[in-house]
């Protein structure tokens, strides 16, 4: 079953590229489109990043999905959303980005990757799944005209300092 599932998502993946790159779609379309990310598209659309994710790039963004970000303690999005916490909100989602096109097979040859706001993202690649900062990538390579997605299931928060 699980392999029928790693199939699945394997080809859900492939389709998006395809998809993504048929239609020429950015990274925030691509994502909008999937369905799983409406927390991020709010996130970003509040901390005022939507153009710069819709930019030339290319980006690489580990996305997380809504099912990631309801993990976080009751009221955190709700509190990040609002305007006066609009700088920590971008510190989180910048985390989330690296610039640059980076696949799936580059990534499982990192130990991190320097995210857009300056602080290093963990990456540890083992037994067939790859970990960034703690969250586990569940969809890679989705391709985007200005990027590439990688689907993870926590939202991961910058190191402090």
């Amino acid at each position: 079953m699980k392999m029928k599932t790693s199939i699945l998502a394997a080809a859900f993946a492939l389709a998006t590229s395809v998809s993504a790159l048929a239609s020429g779609k950015d990274i925030v379309d691509t994502a909008v489109e999937a369905g799983q990310f409406n927390t991020l598209a709010a996130a970003l659309t509040a901390a005022g990043l939507v153009d710069t994710l819709k930019g030339a790039g290319p980006f690489t963004v580990f996305a997380p999905t809504d099912e990631a970000f309801a993990k976080l303690p009751a009221g955190t999005v709700e509190n990040l959303l609002k305007p006066e916490n609009k700088q920590q909100l971008t510190d989180i989602l910048t985390y989330h980005v690296v610039s640059g096109k980076v696949m799936a097979a580059d990534v499982a040859g990192m130990d991190e990757a320097k995210s857009v706001n300056g602080k290093m993202i963990d990456v540890e690649a083992a037994g067939g799944s790859v970990k960034v900062s703690g969250a586990t990538v569940t969809a890679t390579d989705i391709a985007a005209s200005n990027g590439v997605i990688h689907v993870i299931d926590t939202v991961i928060l910058p190191p402090e300092g």
